[in-house]
């Protein structure tokens, strides 16, 4: 019962009240709500650990779901879809934002947990992107879903299929926002057997048909679908049958670019420039990974521990000879003399300290050659600074104007 105690406490009592009248629960022995909340949260988690065990199991679930939307990607995910923001916007704390919207508008919140799985796979092994036309409007007519659905249900064999189509929206540069529309796809899998307990306890195979998601958006600027879904073969088949039957256009297969990252002015001591408005005290480098193009099989890690008394950029000049001093390049002097360029990079962007004091937060970015980078596993405001902040400094080098494009 340790993660109901501590959603319990974060959770306004008045919330929580609503959430156990209205849920139909029998066996909750009687709360005092009118106590105050510090008194009522104790004897909660004790009439909650005495309820039968399917509906204690009941508000466990309901817990872990609402928990699960009560930090930042959650809570933006909830913005992007909520219908009465007048109300969601005035809500104090994110377990009580998440919980309103679980009672209130639950279709909503099943669609912000849809916009949370996609965004969280974003750039991930399981994302891909195309390029189609733009300016074209989802069909969202009996007819045209119609025909998505049975293209699904043709494509996997399968006759269970639920689709999803909503609009939303995404924060981009400069707390910018552009407009979506997203496709959620349910579709049940082929059976599996899986060791359970019955009631008796006795344990025995059972039959299981698995369901698995998927998900889709189109944004009409750019022209851009964006597909989360198990292989390529799925992401390419539910990409055209969306162009075909969602669009009304001709799917080509033109996957949107990579991004292109260059470490080369790390070369040399870099002067990380930054606005003052973003509160960032200073940017380390901590580690830096080169390689001899000549020795293409070898590589050398550089790293800067806490309290160093050199830069990375000193350690590299006493431990592999880099010329720091003139062109900055790592070119070779002279012959036989390594020619030095950098695969991978580490650092730390340090912020101020809040107006409550402490330690100021720290954001930590890693980027390899020539595509990879660690910003999709960041909340979408780390996201917005890395980004700025990448391309500011010349890392992140992609000029193509395709949105928010790969990681």
């Amino acid at each position: 019962m340790t993660a109901i105690s501590a959603f319990f406490r974060k959770t306004p009592v008045i919330r929580l009240k609503e959430y156990f009248t209205s849920g139909g629960f029998t066996s909750l022995a009687p709360v005092d709500w009118t106590k105050p909340e510090a008194d009522v949260v104790e004897p909660l988690i004790k009439a909650v650990d005495g309820m039968t065990d399917d509906e204690r199991q009941r508000v466990v679930l309901d817990a872990g779901r609402v928990a699960a939307l009560a930090d930042e990607p959650g809570q933006n995910a909830l913005q992007n879809v909520v219908l009465n923001r007048a109300i969601f916007d005035t809500l104090e704390g994110a377990n009580n934002r998440s919980l309103w919207v679980f009672l209130n508008e639950n279709d909503r919140f099943r669609l912000a947990e849809e916009v949370r799985y996609n965004d969280e796979r974003r750039r991930g092994r399981s994302w891909s992107g195309f390029e189609v036309e733009k300016d074209c409007t989802v069909r969202r007519d009996p007819i045209s879903v119609a025909a998505f659905t049975k293209a699904i249900r043709d494509r996997f064999d399968t006759p269970h299929v639920h689709v999803d189509i909503f609009d939303r929206h995404r924060v981009i540069l400069d707390d910018q926002e552009c407009d979506l529309v997203q496709v959620a796809v349910y579709r049940e899998g082929r059976p599996e057997d899986m060791l359970g307990f019955d009631a008796n306890s006795t344990l025995s195979r059972r039959i299981v048909k698995p369901v698995f998601e998927a998900a889709l958006t189109y944004e009409a600027d750019t022209g851009i679908i964006e597909v989360v879904a198990n292989t390529l073969e799925d992401r390419r088949d539910l990409t055209a049958y969306m162009a075909r039957d969602l669009l009304g256009i001709d799917f080509e297969e033109k996957h949107i670019p990579f991004r292109e990252y260059d470490l080369s002015m790390l070369l040399k001591p870099f002067d990380f420039p930054t606005d003052v408005e973003d509160g960032i005290k200073e940017v380390t480098v901590k580690e830096l990974r080169f390689m001899d193009v000549g020795e293409r099989n070898e590589r050398i890690t550089l790293e800067s521990m806490s309290g160093a008394e050199r830069s990375i950029w000193e350690m590299a000049e006493k431990r592999i000879g880099l010329d720091i001093g003139g062109t900055g390049h790592g070119l070779p002097v002279a012959s036989g003399v390594p020619e030095w360029i950098i695969t991978r990079a580490r650092f730390t962007i340090k912020f101020h300290p809040g107006p409550g004091g402490g330690r100021g937060k720290s954001l930590t970015l890693t980027v390899t050659m020539p595509h990879g980078c660690n910003l999709k596993d960041m909340t979408p405001h780390e996201r917005l600074i890395g980004e700025k902040y990448l391309r500011r400094w010349g890392i992140l080098t992609d000029t193509a104007d395709l949105g928010d494009l790969i990681d």
